[in-house]
């Protein structure tokens, strides 16, 4: 609905994945005035909490879905499993907490594959490009570590807000996963049977949706509550859009996502699901989780990070630009007070981000 109201093309494309799971991809074919020159496929894929929407929100000529498919990129949008697109299983339920068990490990090992494949099959492009932000650059550094035979389909990888190594971050939430809260979070929801967070249908987001269309509250309040999850000091998101972003955002995703995202914080390794000594014994073979081979990420990977996000922090960005075999950079947005969420909403990000991924993606 939010493409089509613009009028560009738009379809909807259902994946399966080889351990079941049903995902719901969103093309962009071309842009409103079709461009005189192709440019070739490009996945684009959302963070943690969020879905294809969020690459549409702002409109023509800001929204990065729209930016791409404009340039001559046919577009599609990835939704991981278990948010609001991409609730489906050949067996389970989401009742169900097998429906649940997966991190983005999983999403990186079978959602990307079945992903990738079923663009190049349907396009007949054997390589495509790939743009991720927050965890969708999480799943792409797992994808290419345990599915290193993808790395000839991929021309190239733009990580916005990189999400790999996260002993630095200095978000509020790290006091809270320091002291085990987020464990005890996961622990209590697993003991009453709940194994989602913050689903779109959920009652409690429903009601803080709707204090939000207010725009004096949404103002006030909600864009409050953005700026300290993505990074404090920005002025980036407009309050006039912060409804329309809360009507799609938060989109769901499994407890355990979160749990494996704060054993990175804590272990300083970027690394598979730590399930304790015994688990790890019997399902890898040594009492400590196995890091991720960040060796075997061939293809060309640009990073791209900012100075306020207190999710992704330059150091551990850093760190990941060093142990890749063959990156593009690692390059900061030319504005200090740019956060995490800026990448999506921020009213300047056409031209402090995106145009320049376009001249990067032209070289490739």
């Amino acid at each position: 609905q939010l493409v089509s109201k613009y009028g560009y093309p738009v379809e909807s494309h259902t994946v399966l994945t080889s351990d079941g799971y049903f995902l719901t991809l969103h093309r962009i074919p071309h842009g409103r005035h079709n461009a005189t020159v192709y440019s070739g496929a490009v996945i684009v894929q959302h963070g943690v909490l969020s879905s294809s929407a969020d690459w549409v929100i702002l409109g023509p000529d800001k929204a990065l879905g729209y930016v791409l498919a404009d340039a001559g990129y046919d577009v599609w949008l990835g939704n991981a499993r278990g948010n609001t697109y991409s609730r489906r299983h050949v067996k389970l339920t989401t009742g169900t907490e097998q429906f649940w068990d997966f991190s983005w490990h999983e999403m990186g090992v079978y959602d990307l594959p079945a992903v990738v494949d079923y663009i190049v099959n349907t396009t007949g492009e054997q390589r495509l490009f790939y743009v991720g932000h927050s965890m969708g650059t999480t799943m792409f550094y797992a994808f290419l570590s345990e599915r290193p035979q993808y790395n000839g389909k991929i021309r190239a990888m733009f990580s916005l807000a990189p999400v790999a190594f996260s002993s630095h971050m200095t978000n509020p939430l790290r006091a809270f996963i320091l002291t085990r809260g987020l464990e005890a979070f996961y622990v209590g929801h697993r003991n009453l049977g709940v194994m989602n967070v913050l689903s779109n249908s959920d009652p409690f987001v429903e009601i803080g949706r709707r204090a939000c269309r207010d725009k004096s509250f949404a103002k006030a309040v909600c864009g409050n509550i953005l700026l300290v999850l993505g990074g404090l000091g920005s002025s980036q998101i407009n309050a006039s859009d912060i409804p329309t972003i809360l009507g799609h955002t938060p989109a769901g995703t499994s407890t355990k996502t979160f749990l494996h995202f704060a054993q990175l914080v804590k272990s300083g390794r970027f690394c598979q699901f730590d399930y304790g000594p015994d688990g790890n014994s019997r399902l890898y073979g040594d009492v400590k989780p196995p890091a991720y081979k960040l060796d075997n990420l061939k293809a060309p990977i640009s990073l791209h990070y900012s100075d306020h996000d207190s999710l992704a922090s330059h150091t551990d960005v850093l760190l990941l630009h060093k142990q890749l075999p063959n990156p593009i950079g690692y390059f900061r947005v030319p504005l200090r007070e740019f956060n995490h969420l800026d990448f999506l909403w921020g009213k300047d990000v056409r031209t402090l981000v995106y145009d320049y991924i376009l001249e990067l993606m032209s070289k490739y």
